[in-house]
């Protein structure tokens, strides 16, 4: 466990995303995140298939309303970017709709200039 919590970086509306969420959700979602802040991994989480290995990382939350998903990357030495939270609209099958995939994959590279612009 790290002494000091990484920052969190939120890119694009990925904030306001998670905030729309219900309350136990964010609960979770925010705890998960913290756990990432300190150096460690929360039960909910799982590595998003697609983008090999372990640095691109899906929190899984379920409520009553739904499945919700948060992706964060721990890619950038010494902070967390959160990429995306939405809500899983199909409760068929695992896999994460291409489109959010592909939104994933935008915000990504905005994390990439963000951090390589020097401000970590």
């Amino acid at each position: 466990m790290d002494s000091v919590p990484k920052p969190l970086r939120w890119i694009g509306p990925s904030r306001k995303e998670l905030k729309a969420f219900p309350a136990p959700v964010r609960r979770e979602i925010g705890q998960a995140l913290f756990a990432a802040q300190c150096g460690e991994e929360y039960p909910s989480v799982k590595a998003l298939q697609g983008f090999g290995g372990r640095s691109i990382l899906e929190i899984v939350a379920t409520a009553t309303d739904g499945a919700f998903r948060a992706v964060y990357t721990v890619r950038f030495h010494g902070v967390i970017y959160v990429l995306h939270a939405f809500q899983k609209k199909s409760m068929k099958g695992i896999a994460t709709p291409l489109r959010e995939i592909g939104l994933i994959r935008q915000r990504l590279a905005a994390a990439e200039r963000d951090y390589g612009g020097g401000r970590y």
